[in-house]
């Protein structure tokens, strides 16, 4: 990477005096967060000299203000036609691009900013951020390193570096990186959240009054109040004041719904669709197709995580996380079809399962590079577990499953990295449960034997049992290594990163201890009341 420092030249070279002068009130109004008026000075500046480098770079911050990050990535790369040498204009179009989804268009863009300006410490931190979302956790963990190195006191890379250390299993040293920066900036929302994510690490009864302090400033951020919030939640847990930690919760959780789309009609209609079309569609032929995959599945928070882990640990199988390649591959279908997942279903031939699953296997390869099996945790492939079986034959299946109203409270007490808007709201959060209950239900009775459940109290219970029988289901030989997944180096990129480092508890369980709060949940469930 090009080491020497980014050219000096003049931004507005080639505009007038006056020309000069808006632009600086243009700037003005964007660091003031008042696109109205940046785009009122703009228009004027613009009816002089429309296709101005400076002024297409401009009119993109205030396209991203309104959040048209499409249009504002135009705008930067029509900047860059004319100033390829320009650090600033790729920091913003990797920023624009970040917003559309193109990380890999993100992360490219950082790295030009970066060959350009490698003295920059916010490129830096730009690139870890668009490289942890790609899951590219040594990457993102060098990337935060670089920008501290540049700048020690950027708080954003401090506690992203924390969150790469819990990632990487280095969670002492996480907590400890979240701790650091609290003891410089005992205020900071963003610390206090992410401190709370480490859910081995209990916090103190001064932690709790710190957090509530933040949490009663009136200058937070919308998302910064629904982090503190969250955070509180837990500091409460950890008390044992659990009506103070539930009304904590549910303010996080409906200023959290607030943000989202989520119709849980459209949601019914969807798995009731899938049901019909493959109850319809005649079962694949045999096949050994796809023997190298273990797909996990089932709701967020019902255990998925801990039986990777598990079986991350057997020495023919590495952990893959949570891959996007099966509904990635469903969607281009889809397109080329014309129609949605799953109406085209019936029209698929044996030969278009065949092609689909031979691309899926092409995208994963890199999955078997030192290991035969890899585990694929898409926690939407439930949905999918038709047209696994239709594209892979031979792949095997889990599905775990949790105590419901375990699964619904531990899905309320979690702020998600990625949006699952039905989780916060404990009565769309028991509708989906039972969605994905009665969908289940229907796979298992159309496809007999090709799932196999594992139930988190009975894992917990009878550990060795559970896991061998799991390993049976998947086509493993027993390895011992799988008793002890906890001592497993692996990067673990979810709310359960610093749990499946520790064995088995008998512990976790925690709806008991809300009480008659969660009878509401329990009803919609259809379980008894709490003990009074």
């Amino acid at each position: 990477m090009n080491s020497t420092a980014a050219p000096r030249f003049d931004r507005a070279e080639g505009l007038s005096q006056s020309g000069r002068q808006v632009l600086n009130q243009v700037a003005e109004s964007i660091r003031s967060r008042d696109a109205d008026a940046a785009e009122r000075y703009l228009d004027a500046v613009a009816a002089l000299a429309p296709a101005h480098p400076e002024v297409l770079r401009l009119r993109a911050l205030v396209a991203q203000m309104r959040g048209q990050y499409a249009e504002a990535a135009a705008y930067l790369k029509r900047a860059l036609e004319q100033r390829p040498y320009d650090a600033l204009p790729w920091n913003n179009l990797g920023s624009a691009l970040a917003e559309t989804g193109d990380l890999d268009g993100a992360i490219a863009a950082f790295k030009k900013c970066i060959e350009l300006a490698p003295q920059r410490a916010a490129p830096w931190f730009n690139l870890g951020r668009a490289l942890d979302l790609k899951g590219r956790v040594d990457e993102a963990h060098d990337a935060f390193t670089n920008a501290l190195a540049r700048d020690p006191s950027h708080a954003g890379a401090r506690v992203m570096l924390a969150r790469v250390l819990q990632f990487m299993g280095r969670i002492d040293e996480a907590e400890a990186g979240y701790r650091a920066v609290l003891a410089d900036e005992p205020d900071s929302p963003l610390a206090w959240f992410g401190l709370s994510t480490v859910r081995t690490a209990r916090f103190s009864p001064d932690d709790t009054r710190a957090i509530e302090r933040v949490y009663g400033r009136t200058d937070l951020k919308a998302d910064e109040r629904i982090g503190v919030g969250f955070a509180l939640a837990k500091a409460l847990e950890d008390e044992g004041r659990y009506t103070e930690a539930f009304a904590a919760l549910a303010a996080a959780n409906a200023a959290k719904r607030r943000t989202q789309t989520w119709d849980a009609r459209l949601f019914a209609q969807y798995g009731a669709d899938i049901a019909d079309t493959f109850s319809r569609t005649a079962p694949p032929p045999a096949s050994d197709r796809g023997r190298e995959v273990i797909f996990i599945f089932g709701l967020p928070r019902s255990g998925s995580t801990l039986v990777e882990q598990i079986l991350s640990a057997h020495a023919d199988v590495s952990g893959a996380n949570e891959l996007e390649d099966i509904g990635e591959l469903l969607a281009d279908e889809s397109k080329r079809r014309g129609m949605p997942y799953p109406h085209w279903v019936p029209r698929a031939t044996p030969a278009d399962w065949e092609r689909l699953g031979n691309a899926y296997l092409q995208r994963t390869a890199k999955w078997r590079g030192e290991r035969p099996v890899f585990t694929d945790k898409g926690l939407s492939n439930w949905t999918y577990a038709g047209a696994i079986r239709a594209m892979l034959p031979g792949a095997h299946m889990v599905n775990t499953r949790r105590d419901a109203v375990e699964n619904c409270l531990a899905c309320f007490r979690q702020h998600f990295q990625r949006e699952l808007a039905f989780t916060y709201d404990l009565a769309e959060m028991a509708a989906f449960w039972r969605e994905h209950d009665q969908l289940m239900r229907f796979w298992h009775q159309r496809y007999p034997g090709a799932i196999h459940d594992v139930v988190h109290e009975q894992l917990i219970a009878e550990p060795e049992h559970e896991i061998r029988a799991l390993l049976d289901a998947c086509g493993l030989s027993f390895d011992e290594a799988c008793l002890r997944f906890h001592e497993v180096e692996r990067h673990v990129r979810t709310a359960s990163a610093a749990q499946v480092r520790q064995p088995l508890r008998a512990d976790t369980a925690r709806a008991l201890r809300y009480g008659t709060l969660l009878d509401p949940l329990r009803s919609m469930l259809g379980q008894a009341p709490a003990p009074r």
